[in-house]
């Protein structure tokens, strides 16, 4: 799901007009048979949220452990999950308000422990390096400083802050009565970057890819705050 409630597919300002709606469209078309069979069965939007969430937990368990491409793949089918609900809610007649809260809440936080496990891993190798010299010898000896490891989970964790301004940046313009989709990378696209890197294993892309969220989560987050001044200062609320 987007970083509001279950089915928004408005266009932020900058991408190309329509993309995303169609993207979305073709989602819901390749998933409505799935989700009218869970709406058969029973399957409730609520359940798929917290089914997503129990996978995100073990995305982020999986790669704290360096098993990169497992995470990704369990990061994956979280975000089938993610994406299910919504159908499934709108097949069911609605998103309830609780549903939109605890689909948003889990969200974040599913998000937050997949970069914790990725910055963990990292900080797990560092130690690992710190009890054994020998190892750190072996990584001298390849080019990788042991700060290298040090630097990387710094940027997951930069990251982690990043992702949240995106969606606090967004949360806090509807409290004013702004809306506020401005900025490419929400949830959906900030997933995909990790679970392509993933899928690579342990390696280059992972940290390259945790670079690349930083920059693009911060820009989208300073996108919102100039969207939001121009809003307040137009409607005279501004300094």
């Amino acid at each position: 799901m987007t970083d509001a409630e279950r089915g928004a597919t408005t266009v932020g300002e900058g991408a190309p007009a329509g993309f995303k709606p169609r993207i979305a469209r073709a989602a819901h078309v390749v998933l409505a048979p799935v989700a009218a069979g869970c709406a058969r069965i029973g399957v409730r939007a609520d359940h798929l949220t917290v089914i997503g969430f129990v996978l995100s937990l073990g995305a982020g368990l999986a790669f704290f452990e360096g098993w990169f491409r497992q995470g990704a793949v369990f990061a994956l089918a979280a975000g089938l999950c993610d994406l299910l609900d919504g159908e499934v809610a709108r097949r069911a007649g609605g998103v309830s308000r609780f549903g939109a809260f605890l689909d948003s809440t889990l969200d974040r936080l599913g998000e937050a422990i997949v970069l914790v496990g990725i910055a963990g891993y990292y900080v797990s190798t560092l130690v690992e390096l710190a009890l054994d010299p020998s190892l750190v010898a072996a990584q001298v000896s390849r080019g990788l400083e042991p700060r290298t490891w040090a630097v990387v989970a710094l940027t997951a964790v930069l990251a982690l802050v990043g992702s949240f301004m995106v969606s606090y940046t967004r949360a806090r313009a509807g409290a004013l009565g702004i809306e506020c989709r401005v900025g490419w990378f929400e949830r959906p696209e900030r997933l995909i970057v990790i679970i392509v890197a993933g899928m690579f294993g342990v390696g280059p892309v992972m940290p390259a890819a945790l670079l690349i969220l930083v920059l693009v989560t911060f820009a989208t987050a300073a996108q919102r705050v100039v969207h939001v001044w121009r809003n307040t200062r137009a409607a005279g609320r501004g300094l």
